[in-house]
């Protein structure tokens, strides 16, 4: 692991980010009638453009939006520009990330989607139409009137499955305004989360944007590193990162397998398991310690598994960290899927060991080897497993991904080796993925099932009325 590398500067990276940082700030008071900083502001962004293929159309659509005149050809130009500064800037930061691993650059990305055919072209220009009257208000400008205009869009999108991604991305971006309205109120502005949000809408309502996942069949034996939960009130995703072992001999690759499930907000911990266990191949699999053989399953250019228990057995007990030491090192990356070219999307599996671990007074912990020293997110560490701050404390190896956060690389535990009375003894976020018996997890889990069955008692009773 060469930490050097993840401390030294990427040129043009913080040109990059200033340059999205400068169109954000607009969107915040809104293009309807700009002031002189807003159009000062859009020459700025549209000058990072220069030499690039959308240079012209981003200049004439940042000229265009700082006299009020912009229409939506030109504010999707905007988000163009936008999306290809962060794509720019996740290649940069992901290629340091394999760098510092010692992993060869991810292969250049073969055609990873085909096109939907028959997508209702009306009910793009609609949500393409609301987003433009959100640029057009800007966040501080904001009212319920505004922020209900998707309400319709989203309801008719959601009859058409081809249309639902894009649907829950404008009912959950409209949730979150609506919950900020007046916007004239708000004391602080999620500048950054709310432009991301705006920008892949719209490039999302373009013909054509809207694409069926190009997939390969998969034959060969996965190997798990270990379990990303990521929660939300209403939703929770389990994403396993392992190594793929193809059948044919040839070279191993990193890979993911995602499984979801909608929650209520009132599961939480261990009894998130309980939701996404009808996908029991992949995570007693990884709850386990084993192995899993896989058989046609789907896979995406871009890496991503399309999970189906009818692909797919349990094999034999494969460790983790033997993997992250023998397997993990020459394991090639994919390319990242055009849209989600994104810094926060950088996520790169590494195993790092021989470090000493300190804690701030601030709680922050830090792994310090070879003279250099590397934050360690655990707050993202998920409460539905046995994994703590107090275990990568007192751990002396790790396997986890490698972020960008706040302008710098920090380490996201997946699961760490500690000792305890005098023996190795490895730790995992997702050891309860498919069943425990470690007292704490047995509680939590019936904590959750007992709030299941007052939930489903009061949706039957509901219904029954």
């Amino acid at each position: 692991m060469r930490a050097d590398l993840l401390a030294q500067e990427i040129d043009g990276l913080d040109e990059a980010l200033a340059a999205v940082d400068a169109f954000d700030r607009v969107l915040v008071t809104g293009l309807l009638r700009p002031a002189p900083a807003q159009a000062a502001a859009l020459a700025e962004f549209a000058d990072a453009l220069t030499g690039s293929p959308l240079a012209a159309r981003v200049a004439e659509a940042a000229g265009k939006a700082a006299t009020g005149a912009a229409g939506e050809e030109h504010f999707t130009a905007l988000a163009a520009g936008r999306a290809a500064l962060l794509g720019a800037a996740h290649d940069a930061l992901t290629a340091r990330a394999q760098e510092a691993a010692g992993r060869a650059p991810a292969a250049p990305a073969a055609p990873a989607a085909v096109a939907v055919a028959g997508t209702p072209a009306n009910l793009l220009v609609a949500a393409r139409s609301w987003l433009c009257d959100l640029a057009r208000c800007g966040w501080r400008g904001i009212d319920h009137e505004v922020v209900q205009g998707a309400a319709r869009i989203v309801s008719a999108m959601l009859d058409d499955p081809e249309l639902r991604r894009l649907a829950a991305l404008l009912d959950g971006f409209a949730a979150e305004l609506a919950a900020s309205c007046p916007g004239a109120g708000l004391e602080r502005v999620p500048v950054r989360r709310w432009a991301d949000l705006w920008a892949r809408a719209m490039l999302l309502t373009l013909p054509g944007a809207i694409v069926a996942p190009r997939t390969v069949p998969a034959t060969g034996r996965l190997l798990p590193l270990g379990v990303d939960v990521q929660e939300h009130a209403t939703a929770v995703q389990a994403q396993v990162h392992a190594v793929f072992e193809p059948a044919d001999g040839s070279t191993p690759f990193l890979v993911r397998a995602s499984v979801s499930a909608p929650k209520p907000d009132s599961v939480v911990g261990a009894g998130l398991w309980q939701l996404l266990r009808p996908h029991l191949s992949l995570l007693a699999a990884v709850g386990e310690g084993r192995a899993a053989e896989l058989t046609g399953m789907p896979l995406t250019a871009a890496g991503d598994l399309i999970w189906s228990a009818g692909h797919a057995r349990t094999g034999e007990p494969a460790d983790s960290f033997a993997t992250a030491r023998v397997a993990l090192p020459t394991a090639t990356g994919r390319a990242t899927a055009p849209l989600d070219r994104h810094p926060t999307a950088v996520a790169v599996p590494i195993f790092v060991d021989g470090y000493a671990a300190a804690a701030g007074e601030d709680g922050s912990v830090t792994f310090a080897f070879a003279g250099h020293t590397l934050g360690v997110d655990v707050d993202r560490i998920p409460a539905a497993g046995p994994l703590t701050p107090e275990a990568v404390l007192a751990s002396g190896a790790c396997v986890g991904l490698l972020r960008w956060d706040a302008g710098e690389f920090r380490l996201q535990p997946l699961a760490v080796e500690t000792t305890v009375r005098k023996k190795a003894v490895a730790v995992h976020a997702g050891a309860w993925a498919g069943g425990t018996t470690d007292k704490a997890g047995i509680r939590a889990e019936k904590a959750a099932t007992d709030a299941a069955a007052v939930l489903r008692e009061r949706a039957g009773r509901l219904l029954r009325k």
